[in-house]
């Protein structure tokens, strides 16, 4: 299959671009305006399109809203106080249910149920000690909902009926012990299961919810296979994301009885498929969305393909995502975005073509005040092709600039285009900003990603060195100017270079930082410790590799660190132990080496959280000031 994909827009058209601005005053954006929190988020449609719900912000509190599209009119359904809703759906045309957190747990939360008019609100489940998740946001027999919990046991979901209108959960399927998820039909019945044994994941199938689950697949978890629908027209056949045999992901048919691929519906050695979307009124798959330095489509069908391509003439400028639909698939939620905007929400009607605008995501950025995010590449020492990104502030000649190296969270994550307010915030500051992906990183096929493993500290931080010489000689970089700042897996690759490369970096930062790769692999909740030997393949065996793991975890050499250090952590954090940030700065401050240390409040309100963030925006930006020297 022969596709023409956008070539790279290289940096040497880049740097001339920037060129024709030389030396232009630009206004300096409040950092609050930045990481403002959205007034309203998480659009959905009634199944039959009728109705418009969301969340929003009121005294301080979260609400879910009901509007009426065709008399206008809203609803406040919620009756919130100091606990936030992190998931809602429609389960039928006047029903919704939602997810409270529940106090003290970013884990475990209580299931309601609450009529679109804000009547007859009950709590369906508020297990203290278990977590419920929805399968299947459709109702069957007009009272049941397909949930998955591990109320059962702690370490395993099982899946159950849960009766929405007495709140009882009966046992629908039983896990053995090692089946990670669970899959429904497009009529709601629950046909596949995916397991795990910590290094080979399993696709277990049935034809019905009569028979029992039968293997039919078996891979190592480097390999991708992801299903996305049942197959309308061909029996025992499922759409699968997959690259068995293939280094890059692929659309595929597989046959459900033997397990085998049976066509590609798209495949291309140098593209790789991150999502596929099938439509469930028409019984097919719509499209394909692969990723090189941006996210294109190719459609798979010409119904599908003129109903976006109307879609996309309406909003010309900006990249689109559908986010919901109503059951009929011709009232959407279309979020936008470009590099350089947040985006906006909008309903779009199929029927007659017409986008009505819902709200902006951030009224607060000026598209014309933001800097545009470039591709680049260059090749390691090792022969590795390393993408990236590179943002360059505005008004000012893309020559001698203070870099801000951005190391992205892992593992198995990637940078990817689009707005991003940490990187828009410092370039408006005047800094040149790099993104990298590392080897390691998802998206550039099988072999970039394996060859991250076990990598932390050694091979992806010579990646990232890599990225800023390769700017230095670009003469873009000052080399006496160059920072590097991460959050998560992010911020270990940043202290890691505080402490290995000194010379090459003038301060470094971490931001809820993996500063010990030991405890992080202690605080795994227990309804991931199946994936448990996945994690000591990429991260590291403590009994076999614990030498390599000493090496790459920043706690254990506090006395290596020469340069400016800023660390800020949650102390509540729940995957990262912050007694790990606590002990690091001790050392540092005994050692007397320069560290700011910001402990983050565990915040439970969305303004609060918005509070807490602007503070440590804030902080950094003194921090990069003072060891930068902007001239």
């Amino acid at each position: 299959m022969m596709i023409a994909v956008k070539k790279y827009v290289w940096l040497l058209l880049v740097v001339a671009l920037f060129a024709c601005n030389r030396d232009t005053k630009v206004r300096e954006v409040p950092v609050n305006d930045f990481f403002k929190t959205q007034d309203r988020a998480l659009y959905r449609l009634s199944p039959n399109g009728k109705h418009l719900s969301y969340l929003t912000l009121k005294d301080k509190k979260q609400h879910l809203v009901v509007e009426d599209l065709e008399k206008g009119n809203t609803v406040e359904v919620s009756k919130l106080e100091e606990r936030n809703i992190n998931f809602y759906c429609w389960v039928s045309n006047d029903e919704l249910i939602y997810y409270k957190e529940k106090e003290g747990s970013r884990f475990q939360t209580d299931l309601y149920i609450v009529n679109r008019n804000g009547t007859q609100e009950r709590l369906l489940s508020n297990d203290g000690k278990s977590k419920i998740r929805l399968l299947e946001d459709q109702l069957i027999e007009d009272k049941f909902l397909l949930v998955s919990s591990n109320k059962r046991d702690s370490t395993v979901f099982d899946v159950y009926k849960l009766n929405v209108r007495n709140g009882q959960m009966l046992i629908a399927a039983k896990n053995p012990g090692n089946f990670t998820d669970w899959l429904t039909d497009s009529k709601g019945k629950l046909r596949m299961a995916i397991s795990t044994d910590g290094v080979n994941e399993s696709v277990w199938y049935r034809e019905n919810e009569a028979k029992p689950f039968q293997k039919i697949i078996t891979n190592n978890f480097k390999t991708t296979l992801w299903p996305v629908a049942f197959s309308e027209s061909k029996p025992n056949t499922i759409y699968a994301i997959s690259n068995v045999n293939r280094d890059k992901n692929a659309l595929v048919e597989i046959d459900c009885v033997t397990g085998k691929e049976k066509s590609a519906l798209f495949a291309e050695d140098t593209l790789n498929v991150v999502e596929a979307q099938y439509s469930k009124r028409r019984g097919k798959m719509d499209f394909v969305v692969y990723e090189t330095w941006k996210k294109e489509k190719y459609y798979l069908n010409d119904e599908a393909k003129k109903l976006y391509q109307g879609l996309e003439k309406l909003i010309p400028d900006a990249e689109s995502k559908i986010v919901h639909s109503d059951k009929n698939e011709q009232h959407f939620i279309v979020r936008t975005f470009t590099d350089r905007s947040p985006g906006a929400y909008y309903l779009y009607y199929a029927e007659n073509n017409f986008l009505k605008k819902l709200s902006d995501i951030n009224p607060s950025i000026k598209e014309e005040e933001m800097c545009e995010m470039k591709p680049i590449s260059y090749v390691t020492s090792d022969g590795f092709k390393i993408n990236g990104y590179l943002t360059l502030p505005l008004g000012v000649q893309p020559e001698n600039l203070p870099v801000v190296v951005i190391p992205h969270n892992g593992p198995g994550q990637r940078n990817s285009w689009g707005f991003n307010a940490d990187v828009q915030f410092l370039a408006n500051r005047g800094y040149a900003v790099l993104q990298v992906n590392y080897r390691g990183s998802t998206g550039y096929g099988k072999e970039f990603y394996a060859a991250g493993f076990k990598q932390w500290g050694q091979k992806i931080q010579q990646d990232i060195d890599a990225g800023v010489l390769w700017l230095i000689d670009q003469k873009i970089a000052d080399p006496n100017r160059v920072a590097i700042y991460g959050y998560g897996f992010g911020g270990l690759i940043a202290i890691n270079s505080a402490i290995g490369n000194a010379k090459l970096y003038k301060c470094a930062g971490s931001s809820t930082g993996v500063l010990n790769l030991f405890s992080y692999l202690k605080t795994i909740p227990p309804f991931l410790t199946s994936n448990l030997q996945m994690y000591y393949e990429i991260v590291g065996n403590p009994d076999k590799d614990a030498e390599y793991m000493r090496q790459a975890s920043p706690v254990f050499h506090a006395d290596k660190v020469s340069i400016p250090v800023f660390i800020t952590q949650s102390a509540k954090d729940p995957r990262i132990n912050g007694n790990d940030a606590v002990q690091f700065v001790k050392e540092l401050k005994k050692l007397n080496l320069p560290v700011t240390y910001l402990e983050k409040e565990d915040n439970k309100s969305p303004l609060n959280r918005e509070e807490a963030r602007k503070k440590s925006y804030a902080a950094l930006e003194l921090f990069l000031q003072g060891n930068l020297k902007k001239r």
